[in-house]
């Protein structure tokens, strides 16, 4: 293994990491906060750490192998988020190293779980970079849904190889091409985004911070109350049409913008299916404890559906009030996620549809034993490998869950809590269910070994299970 090949990147992701924390620093300059020091000092050690790194292993090619881009994948993702974490751990926040952390590795997954409470009195400057770690966590999840897992045939993910291009790799032919598009089109929706939130009444500060956490389904606020603390009925259905903008694949966006025409994806329209039926559901149970008017209660329905189902993690309200049945269909739906190639996370719509439409295979055999029938997905026959990396990826993923959930119970939560914590950070949703981690509360009471185990999860479920479970088998690196 060359490991020369996966430092290389590493130090440039510093050198980036010290070149956002400029902006922070400027921030708290204005607002005459001191951590803007802390800032500057953070970017200056970063920046030349990863300088050195990068002259001292320059002319060394990107990591070619499997078992390299496996390892470079992962230590991307910690080594991010423990240099992430040292404006929170210095700052006048006063938290531990774990709770920082968590903080920024629940950021660059673009989770949304917090530790952090009285977020409405706190500096520009942090409020900002925790903005700033999901919107770059964000353009780092779409670059892995569309090129590093299709190439490592990751849990069916080989299905979208075939949709991106004749070469696997390159959906454009070559890199930089796409790389450009997919960088007009994030930033043309963070922008359309904050103009909007704007137009609503936020002001700028806030469309901006705003603007990044609903474009990378991050779900990072500049307030304790989340998305309660802003009045009227339209800026909630800004965040609707933007986070679930955000959950369907990115690639699908920028060839219909460029061909001026939408195409059938069945991952979009299950998507959009549940969004409808579960609104519906929730709307049903809501209207017989809240006293409000029909159109504003069916938004606030509609707005707590999308924002689980695509994995932000805003909250317009505690919507755990409306009794057990809501309670369910939340916790269902944060097993779901958004489509394959967008920033949401979750077990992902076209597996849901592959396994669906497998098991309608099955049935059909059932009667007509002798009826020649394969899952197909957009009438393509689905591979045996694309079935075989579907199926294996949900055995490990209702595993992980399971398991995370059964060591939580030792570490003492309740098994409510324990269930809900693991599979939100597993799916990378936010909030979870109960009163110790759901919208109104916050993970600041678990405990420091929870905290680490949360973390973990979060970057587990961001690799998929897979790429990361890889690190953890011997034959890996007897490779």
């Amino acid at each position: 293994m060359n490991f020369r090949a996966i430092a290389l990147p590493i130090g440039r992701l510093f050198v980036l990491i010290s070149l956002l924390m400029i902006i922070p620093a400027i921030a708290d300059v204005f607002a005459s906060n001191l951590d803007w020091q802390v800032f500057l000092v953070s970017a200056v050690i970063l920046g030349t750490t990863g300088g050195l790194t990068v002259l001292t292993f320059r002319g060394q090619g990107p990591p070619s192998q499997f078992t390299e881009a496996i390892v470079f994948v992962n230590a991307a993702w910690f080594a991010f988020s423990i240099a992430g974490a040292i404006p929170f751990y210095f700052s006048d926040l006063n938290i531990s190293f774990t709770d920082a952390f968590f903080e920024t590795a629940s950021g660059l997954t673009t989770t949304g779980s917090t530790v952090l409470t009285g977020l409405d009195n706190f500096p520009p400057g942090i409020l900002l970079w925790r903005a700033l770690l999901q919107w770059i966590g964000g353009i780092g999840v779409i670059a892995i849904g569309i090129w590093l897992l299709p190439g490592l045939r990751v849990g069916g993910s080989q299905l979208f190889a075939l949709e991106s291009s004749e070469n696997t790799a390159k959906p454009y032919g070559r890199t930089w091409p796409f790389v450009h598009r997919l960088l007009a089109l994030y930033g043309g929706l963070t922008l359309a985004c904050a103009t909007l939130y704007l137009l609503c009444g936020m002001n700028l500060f806030n469309a901006a911070i705003h603007a990044m956490t609903t474009v990378s389904t991050g779900g990072f606020s500049t307030s304790d109350q989340s998305f309660g603390q802003f009045p009227g009925i339209a800026v909630y259905w800004v965040a609707i049409i933007f986070m679930f903008t955000s959950a369907v694949p990115f690639l699908f966006l920028i060839r219909s913008i460029e061909s001026r025409r939408f195409k059938r994806d069945i991952q979009i329209i299950l998507l959009l299916s549940i969004v409808t039926a579960a609104s519906f559901g929730v709307f049903h149970f809501e209207r017989y404890i809240v006293h409000d008017t029909p159109f504003h209660m069916f938004t606030l329905a509609v707005f707590n559906v999308v924002s689980v189902i695509t994995t932000t993690g805003y909250a317009a309200n505690d919507y755990l009030q409306f009794g057990p049945a809501v309670i369910a269909i939340f916790f269902v739906l944060t097993f779901f996620g958004g489509c394959s190639g967008s920033t949401s996370g979750g077990f992902k719509m076209f597996r849901i549809a592959i396994l669906g439409n497998y098991v309608l295979c099955l049935l059909r055999r059932m009667v007509r034993p002798h009826r020649v029938l394969e899952p197909r997905y957009q009438n393509r026959v689905v591979s045996n490998s694309v079935l075989e990396g579907v199926f294996v990826f949900a055995v490990l993923y209702a595993g992980a869950f399971a398991g995370f959930a059964v060591i939580y119970l030792f570490l003492g939560m309740d098994l409510e809590t324990a269930l809900s914590a693991s599979i939100t950070a597993l799916a990378n949703v936010g909030p979870g269910v109960g009163d110790t981690i759901g919208p109104s509360g916050t993970f600041q009471t678990l405990s420091d070994a929870a905290k680490w185990l949360l973390a973990i999860e979060m970057i587990f479920g961001r690799l998929e299970i897979l790429a990361a479970i890889l690190l953890l088998t011997p034959i890996f690196w007897r490779e």
